[in-house]
């Protein structure tokens, strides 16, 4: 245990998508409130959930529990065998004990604001506001639900995310995460000072959102970078409003509160995409029975089934399912031939060069040797294209297997393996690097700060 525990409160902010480069080293000079919490106590990267992804990596977090042992493999997941039966995951999905689960059991008040997902919102001991997967504001998106005329009252109309962040549209995006933010730190402080809480956890997920929309302007290795842009410190200075923002939930906070910041993954320069189902084709894993004059989503092509192999999805990486007899409708793939399928793909798959014919290294997964067990329906393979500097795109009709435009918008930035992790205990003063946590070490090291038992079935293990 990391000190008496009989009166202890935790605070967690979650900053989605910070990077440790950017938060340890390129900006720390900046950002006073981040590194007074570093120089009194541990620190390092935090190890995502392969794939790292908002979700599941948050819930990853928050259970001590893998993608597989979750269900969940990304925003969307197939939800039977057939072509199209993807369904998104919304906090419904999530059937594991939370921490706030195990602490509201045990008597503890909680606070959530946006962890996602957590949309439609569940009952909790305390108060919780959903996340970005919120549809919108007319939902109820609070427990209890009068909390929301609470919520309106103070700031108006309450913003689950940046409408619209694939922009060109640079101004309004700014605008809008600024504003965003604003709010739910306005939120979050009246929350911290007008409700009672021993648990306290607010996700910002604007980092995420700036990252996407404006990495190109100060990433000088970036291919579409922009010198001398009106952007070129959008993200340092979004860094440094934020760190303003934390300094004012700190004031807040006595001396037997914990302090945790963490992010769910980091962020790096996307250098483009790879055409997963361009890549299938010219492979002969994957026929159409009509090629699209444009560019198509996949979901609105046609393919022969009888002649596929294998399809994937788009998005930041790559998810490729295989047509297997007895298992899709019209499958082709001999269950006796599937692990030599997936061999077979993971080889060629290796062989992937970028436009000019240097190989970007490929990695893919079997997600039974991965995760601790496979629940629900899990991609056949996972794919980080080029370490993940190459998104998936989906979409059919590029008659090449890169692009440099995103099929959902433009794009700078995609995730990186590991995110940031702050731990400050007031009973435990001291700074130092840790090495080698995992995104699963969180939840058990939220338990251990309040004296509980770390349960069996969790994953990970506290910092120490």
């Amino acid at each position: 245990m990391m000190g008496s525990a009989a009166s202890k409160k935790v605070l967690v902010i979650g900053l989605d998508c910070a990077a440790p480069e950017l938060v340890f080293e390129r900006w720390l000079s900046c950002l006073p409130n981040i590194r007074r919490l570093m120089s009194s106590g541990l620190y390092g990267t935090l190890e995502s959930t392969t794939p790292p992804i908002t979700v599941p990596a948050w819930m990853s977090m928050m259970t001590s529990k893998d993608p597989g042992r979750l269900g969940i493999y990304g925003f969307r997941n197939r939800k039977d065998y057939s072509y199209d039966g993807m369904a998104f995951a919304t906090s419904q999905a999530i059937k594991e004990d939370t921490v706030w689960d195990i602490l509201s059991r045990a008597g503890k008040t909680v606070t959530l604001i946006s962890v996602p997902p957590s949309y439609p919102p569940k009952p909790v001991n305390g108060h919780l506001i959903s996340c970005f997967m919120t549809p919108d504001a007319t939902s109820q998106y609070t427990y209890p639900p009068s909390l929301k005329a609470e919520v309106e009252n103070l700031v108006g109309e309450y913003l689950f995310d940046a409408e619209g962040f694939r922009s060109d549209d640079k101004e309004r995006i700014l605008k809008q995460i600024y504003l965003m933010t604003e709010k739910r730190f306005a939120v979050a402080k009246y929350l911290m000072q007008q409700k009672p809480w021993d648990f306290f956890m607010l996700v910002e997920i604007g980092v995420d959102r700036i990252h996407h929309g404006f990495w190109t302007y100060f990433d000088e290795a970036h291919r579409k970078h922009q010198p001398g842009s009106p952007f070129e410190h959008a993200i340092r200075d979004y860094y440094i409003y934020l760190d303003g923002l934390i300094g004012d939930l700190l004031a807040l906070i006595d001396d037997q509160t914990a302090v945790l910041i963490v992010s769910d993954h980091g962020a790096k320069r996307l250098d483009g995409g790879i055409c997963i189902n361009e890549w299938l084709m010219a492979e002969g894993y994957l026929t159409l029975k009509e090629a699209p004059s444009a560019v198509t989503p996949f979901g609105k092509v046609t393919v022969d089934w009888e002649r596929t192999q294998a399809w994937g999805e788009g998005g930041y990486y790559g998810r490729l399912f295989l047509n297997v007899k007895g298992r899709e409708p019209n499958g082709t793939i001999d269950p006796s031939q599937y692990e030599t399928t997936r061999d077979e793909l993971i080889e060629r798959l290796n062989t992937i060069t970028d436009e000019q014919g240097r190989r970007i290294g490929v990695k893919a997964f079997k997600p039974q040797q991965i995760y601790s067990e496979c629940r629900g329906i899990p991609p056949d393979l996972i794919i980080y294209f080029g370490d993940l500097a190459w998104r998936s795109v989906g979409s059919v009709g590029y008659r090449s297997i890169w692009t440099f435009e995103n099929d959902t918008g433009p794009d700078d930035a995609n995730h990186a393996q590991h995110g940031i992790f702050i731990l400050y205990d007031p009973s435990s003063i001291q700074s130092r690097t840790v090495e080698g946590t995992r995104i699963m070490d969180i939840a058990p090291t939220i338990l251990n700060l309040f004296g509980f038992p770390i349960p069996r079935d969790m994953q990970g293990r506290p910092i120490r």
